[in-house]
């Protein structure tokens, strides 16, 4: 009779390890979809110099809205930078997890 309610409290003492490997998971999920942005708005800041036009204009329309004030863009030559920082509800954890991508083209003939 005393393993009656054993269940239920195993399930509400793993409850809290189960929603911090879901954190955990969420997290990084949303450093690789950064590092995914990150390279494509480095490919198109590149491809706007390459043109003539402004890398960080391009770089910055090539981001979504949440990506605005977590943006950083470099230009040195015909290389473009950006570093990224993920989306989290903890601002320590998104600054260990920034992710940086570069790019580089020719400029047209």
């Amino acid at each position: 009779m005393a393993e009656r309610g054993q269940a239920t409290v195993e399930l509400v003492a793993a409850l809290p390890a189960l929603l911090l490997a879901a954190l955990v998971a969420l997290q990084l999920l949303a450093a690789g979809y950064a590092l995914t942005l990150a390279d494509g708005a480095a490919e198109a800041g590149a491809l706007a110099r390459a043109s003539g036009g402004s890398a960080a204009e391009a770089v910055r329309q090539a981001l979504p809205g949440w990506a605005e004030d977590d943006v950083a863009v470099s230009v040195e030559g015909g290389e473009v930078s950006v570093r990224l920082r993920p989306f989290s509800p903890f601002r320590a954890v998104a600054e260990r997890l920034e992710v940086t991508s570069s790019a580089a083209a020719r400029p047209a003939r």
